[in-house]
């Protein structure tokens, strides 16, 4: 999600077509609030100023809205200035909120504050576009913080990210562990096949049978041979390859990449402090002018006058130091986003090519298990044979040849 920046007004030389007093120059809020500013006498107003005099028209109410409202720095309001004149009869009493006021107050919140970083509201303005739509990019969607199920502690949306790479590792040294114990049971198994293959049980089996049981004993031997090749080629092809893909140095690379981003963080949060005591300063020199001008309605006396022109320029240098904060946090939020969205791109693309490895080599073990079956079936081809050519009658007959002891039958005895 791309993030929002701070912005500033624009001015023109005049509102709206009638030309303003030579000096004057026109701007206008975001809120769509047209205010004036003195390049030569640095004095700021609300008011239009009008042709006859280069002084504003009545007394001017400095805006109560905020000029950084939920992280989003507006405009740099300008300072109340005041036509130095007489108290009028119909002057509004103290704490009295004007018309610019009330309607200032009556702007709504366009932006809000995720971890000092602006975002707009949802629903409000142009719909937030997506960096990479329909795909479930991980640039778009961890801007913000993970909370636990509890809701007791939370996650930076980046430390997620980073959990996930570590978390693969670990399923795929989990995965090469399952693999070398499967090797471990075809070595085992091949030992006790080759093992089983020179038992000496019914070696005296004779004939054609007996042709066969030799046969397959030998099969077992070479079943054992086949089963020890499938272990040496799962170790090869499957479970050292899972095992050495991206070594110890990317646990390390990993670290760089959540030092830099936590940096820029800090650096981030640092700049919105700043812009938020920068605020708080403006409001403080803003009622500090407001004050010094009510008392101005009250007593008209050269000292006031001075206050009141102390007060105005405080007022102005701390709406410039807002504007070089809101300045500084926008850079550093910008190279945060710029950094946030690179760097979740390339741990994107780091996931892709761990699953498609690992897809990779167990495709081969599969592979490795199907002719190991094919193997096994060729061993048991010539004992299928010799088993088919056993022949009862023919494995009497040679029993009788080799173990006759007579061919004269015996003959009755005469009285």
């Amino acid at each position: 999600m791309e993030s929002s920046v701070l912005c500033s007004a624009g001015g023109s030389e005049e509102a709206d077509g009638r030309p303003l007093p030579p000096g004057w120059r026109s701007y206008t809020s975001p809120e769509g609030l047209s205010y004036y500013v003195n390049s030569s006498s640095k004095e700021t107003t609300w008011r239009r100023p009008s042709l006859s005099s280069e002084a504003p028209q009545g007394p001017l109410a400095r805006p109560s809205s905020s000029t950084y409202a939920n992280g989003c720095a507006k405009t740099r309001p300008p300072a109340a200035s005041v036509a130095l004149r007489k108290p009028a009869l119909n002057k509004q009493p103290p704490g009295s909120v004007s018309p610019a006021k009330r309607q200032i107050k009556e702007v709504k919140e366009t932006k809000t504050t995720i971890n000092c970083v602006t975002f707009p509201l949802p629903g409000e303005g142009p719909e937030q576009q997506l960096l990479k739509p329909n795909e479930w990019s991980y640039c778009d969607y961890f801007w913000a913080d993970k909370k636990d199920p509890q809701g007791t502690t939370s996650v930076a949306g980046f430390e997620v990210l980073l959990q996930k790479q570590l978390k693969g590792k670990q399923m795929q040294k989990e995965m090469a562990e399952f693999v070398h114990e499967r090797i471990k049971i075809e070595e085992e198994y091949a030992k006790n096949l080759s093992k089983l293959s020179l038992s000496p049980l019914a070696a005296q089996e004779e004939g054609t049978l007996g042709e066969a049981w030799t046969q397959l004993k030998k099969s077992l031997h070479d079943e054992a041979e086949v089963h020890l090749k499938f272990s040496n080629k799962l170790h090869s092809e499957v479970e050292k390859p899972l095992l050495t893909f991206r070594g110890d140095n990317f646990k390390k690379d990993l670290k760089k990449y959540d030092h830099h981003i936590a940096d820029l963080r800090k650096q981030l949060a640092s700049r919105y402090a700043s812009v938020e005591k920068a605020r708080k300063a403006l409001a403080d020199r803003q009622k500090d002018l407001e004050v010094k001008t009510q008392q101005l309605e009250i007593k008209l006396s050269n000292k006031t006058e001075e206050d009141i022109k102390k007060a105005r320029r405080k007022s102005t240098q701390a709406g410039d130091d807002l504007m070089r904060c809101v300045d500084l946090y926008n850079q550093t939020q910008s190279k945060w986003f710029e950094e946030m969205v690179t760097t979740s791109m390339e741990l994107e693309k780091l996931e892709v090519e761990r699953i498609e490895w690992i897809q990779q080599h167990l495709r081969q073990y599969t592979t490795l298990r199907h002719e190991t079956d094919m193997f096994n079936q060729s061993t048991a081809e010539p004992v299928d044979q010799l088993l088919q050519n056993v022949d009862p009658a023919k494995d009497r007959e040679l029993w009788v040849k080799e173990n006759k002891t007579s061919e004269v039958r015996p003959v009755d005895m005469d009285i």
